[in-house]
């Protein structure tokens, strides 16, 4: 075991799929790309294993598409499209309510396939499905509300009418971490305006996916209106989609160097694009803030997703008068934290999703560790199978150490200290990324400051989590542009088109 690692961390037992359950999950997974409405293999008979991060065991085989596929799955997208448009919009907004309906129904499925093929707890798996479903819920609510106005023209010669229609085909391309409630929180919004849509999941974990579009497929979704493209290779699939004219509309959630190179692709043909982005989360802790609450909160947000959230804490800024206490504390809380294969009880951390997640935060540790950071808790990877990593707590860090400017996207928390207030948003800003921020003070002014001066496209106050289907997600700088959720999430798959009336 590596140094600094407690020995109460170690995995517990991390056996494969063999209970029944388990078995009878992974048989239920479509495993064929859907197309036309039709599940079916690749073109050229590809496949793609998919395994357990915590076992390194195979779970199943999907069909690995290539460009042939993906030209496919525009065709029935664009030949769907005016049929899906011209629905009426109760009839999507139904459409999504049974999905809504039977995603809830199955939680406990879905939640065990999501652990299977990402690693994470039974219990936030639950929570991902809960989440996933009211995506579905609250565009399907919003499917009735897409309108537009009348005004009578500021000289009175005219009548002005805005309306709102579908933006087109749409490509829709998720990352691995949050597999059902990203494929949800995308294709809910494009479906209840009346676009059609491909989606291309992570090739990690497509299975959460391909169980999604089969509910929608049997909540009553017409043949096309959605494509499902798994595969190894998302330039394959994803090339041939962007040079085509007929794509109107690329949505994107990953990492921000893929994200630059995608929107410059998708300029060519000037699609409409939405990207959210990677994050360096800054979560500040004043001198007056709730420290018990604090902690609590940060193990939440440093924690979820064992680390590996785009909105994960990444550097704990805590005023000087409270750091020791605060590095001390949340040591203390992740050190206690049981760590192992998500589907067994008690567990509360599981694997990371690959060995280079391993590797990453080895990475990290060692280059604080070396600038003179000192190992609170963790700092290494536990023997045995799987991909785990310890939950780390790093004091003293020093100015220009990588933990401080790199995603972490891991359960490493470095903890540094600031003196005032404006120090402290200086330092949050100090990033190239602006997803969010977290700040505790039990000084209303000074939270309404300290949000108005950060450079977040959200911000969570006294709360660890900001994430919710009523609310527009998103960020600023290279964490992104465009939001999902809230009413703000409908226009990003809708065309705005004005028409000017001559009453006479």
């Amino acid at each position: 075991m590596s140094a600094g690692v407690p020995e109460t961390s170690a995995p517990q037992d991390s056996t494969g799929p063999t209970d029944r359950t388990e078995r009878e999950v992974l048989r239920g997974v479509r495993a064929d790309l859907l197309l036309a409405g039709i599940w079916t293999p690749a073109r050229d008979g590809a496949r793609m294993d998919v395994e357990d991060p915590s076992t390194c065991q195979v779970l199943a085989s999907v069909a690995d598409a290539g460009p042939a596929d993906a030209v496919a799955a525009l065709d029935s997208a664009v030949e769907a499209g005016a049929a899906w448009a011209a629905t009426a919009p109760r009839h999507r907004s139904e459409i999504l309510r049974r999905a809504f309906e039977l995603v809830l129904e199955r939680c406990e499925r879905l939640a065990l396939l999501m652990t299977l093929e990402m690693g994470k707890a039974l219990e936030e798996s639950r929570a991902e499905v809960r989440y996933a479903a009211e995506y579905l819920r609250w565009f399907g609510e919003e499917a009735v509300r897409v309108g537009g106005r009348w005004a009578v023209s500021p000289d009175g010669t005219g009548r002005l009418l805005t309306m709102r229609g579908p933006v087109g085909p749409c490509l829709l391309i998720t990352p691995w971490n949050f597999p059902l409630a990203m494929a949800a929180r995308k294709i809910a919004p494009a479906l209840a305006v009346g676009c059609t849509a491909v989606i291309k999941p992570a090739r990690l974990t497509p299975l959460s996916t391909l169980a999604l579009a089969g509910i929608l497929q049997e909540a009553g979704l017409p043949a096309g209106v959605l494509s499902v493209l798994t595969g190894h290779d998302a330039a394959a699939v994803t090339e041939p989609l962007l040079a085509d004219p007929r794509l109107r509309k690329v949505s994107f959630t990953g990492s921000t160097a893929v994200g630059r190179r995608l929107a410059a692709r998708a300029s060519r043909n000037l699609l409409r694009v939405s990207l959210e982005l990677g994050g360096n989360a800054p979560f500040l802790v004043f001198e007056d803030a709730d420290l018990p609450a604090a902690l609590d909160g940060a193990v939440v947000a440093k924690m979820r997703n064992i680390g590996q959230a785009c909105t994960a804490a990444n550097r704990f800024l805590v005023h000087e008068s409270l750091v020791e206490e605060f590095a001390h504390g949340l040591a203390e809380r992740l050190s206690r934290l049981v760590l192992g294969r998500g589907t067994r009880t008690g567990v509360d951390v599981g694997p990371l999703i690959d060995t280079r997640a391993v590797g990453s935060m080895l990475e990290l540790v060692d280059d604080a560790v070396a600038r003179g950071a000192r190992v609170l808790t963790g700092g290494g990877a536990p023997e045995g199978t799987g991909h785990f990593f310890a939950p780390t707590v790093l004091a003293g860090i020093r100015p220009g150490s990588r933990v401080l400017t790199e995603e972490i996207f891991g359960p490493v928390a470095p903890v540094v200290a600031f003196g005032s207030e404006a120090e402290a948003v200086a330092a949050a800003n100090d990033t190239e990324h602006g997803l969010v921020a977290y700040v505790y003070t039990r000084d209303v002014g000074r939270a309404l400051r300290v949000a108005e001066g950060l450079r977040t496209g959200m911000v969570g106050v006294n709360r660890p989590v900001v994430s919710d289907p009523a609310a527009p997600f998103g960020g600023v700088k290279a964490s992104g542009y465009g939001r999902e959720g809230g009413n703000e999430g409908i226009e990003e798959y809708v065309d705005l088109k004005y028409v000017a009336i001559d009453p006479r």
